[in-house]
């Protein structure tokens, strides 16, 4: 049984007779009857009386209009939904963004979007890099931002690629520096982030690599209680830059950090290797060629 033999079958009901049939449909009478004619044997019963010129259903034959009627009206809907997907007037974006800057990022592309689509639902996640490749690969998101990934189980978008800089105390012996090294804030505490940051790896990484392990203050992924935290006299926190300079206040002073090469906030959207991305998803990522952030910084 197909849709084909199903609509034709209706319009010969609707229009009294094949002939008429056939006009509404654009093929010819012997088409009409042949499909209708391989309906019935498809359900091995017959569903029109023919008398003449004259048509009447069976009894198997109400049933079936019936249901082809439901049927051919769903297939109709099933196209209409698909076709304002493709027109992004309905669909859903699964998206999770970093928590660490996502206010100073994202917030403008997040309205942006919303203004373009309004009718698409967003399900947000926000977190660090590992919670949010663990929900990409398990099926909760389907794109998200996290650090460049190296695992080849993503593909990937760039976005940006920032410095970090160093927010002290105003009173840190460094905080009137022109830039800071990091092997220089040897001594000083630092405030980290959650563990699922990713970035706190490269941080390690990149002392042990100067010759000293930093000495943990607190964790926090939340960037203003940081800052706060580096006011109060706590220790130093690394940001990018892009994120630190929205942060200084009374108290607190930003200075360049002058770091290996690895040590930076490169942010990229990713999603599952070999993923069908949905045109929801789609356009987020067109949108964000479109913003200037999205352009690497040497």
């Amino acid at each position: 049984m197909e849709f084909k033999q199903l609509r034709s079958f209706v319009e010969v009901v609707h229009r009294g007779g094949f002939t008429q049939a056939g006009k509404t449909l654009h093929i010819s009478q012997s088409a009409v009857s042949k499909q209708v004619a391989q309906l019935e044997y498809s359900l091995g019963t017959p569903l029109l009386e023919r008398t003449g010129s004259h048509i009447r259903l069976t009894a198997a034959g109400r049933v079936v209009l019936q249901r082809a009627e439901a049927m051919l009206r769903l297939q109709s809907e099933l196209q209409s939904e698909l076709d304002d997907m493709q027109q992004l007037t309905r669909g859903e974006l699964r998206l999770g963004l970093p928590q660490l800057g996502g206010d100073t990022l994202f917030a403008e592309l997040f309205a942006e979007y919303r203004r373009r689509y309004p009718n698409v639902t967003i399900q947000l996640l926000e977190g660090g890099t590992r919670s949010i490749e663990q929900a990409i690969l398990n099926g909760e998101l389907e794109v998200g931002g996290s650090l460049m990934p190296s695992d080849p189980a993503f593909a990937w978008q760039a976005f940006c690629d920032e410095p970090l800089d160093a927010l002290l105390p105003v009173d840190h012996p460094l905080a009137q520096q022109p830039q800071v090294h990091l092997e220089a804030l040897a001594d000083t505490p630092f405030l980290m982030y959650q563990r699922s940051f990713v970035l706190n790896d490269r941080l390690l990484q990149a002392c042990q690599s100067l010759g000293f392990t930093p000495k943990e203050a607190g964790r926090s992924g939340q960037a203003d209680f940081l800052a706060a935290l580096v006011a109060a006299g706590q220790g130093v926190v690394l940001l990018p830059s892009v994120v630190a300079r929205g942060l200084v206040r009374p108290g607190v002073v930003r200075v360049p950090l002058q770091a290996p090469d690895y040590l930076r906030w490169d942010i990229a959207f990713i999603w599952r290797e070999g993923a069908y991305l949905s045109k929801a998803a789609q356009a987020w990522l067109a949108l964000l060629r479109e913003y200037p952030l999205n352009r690497a910084v040497p």
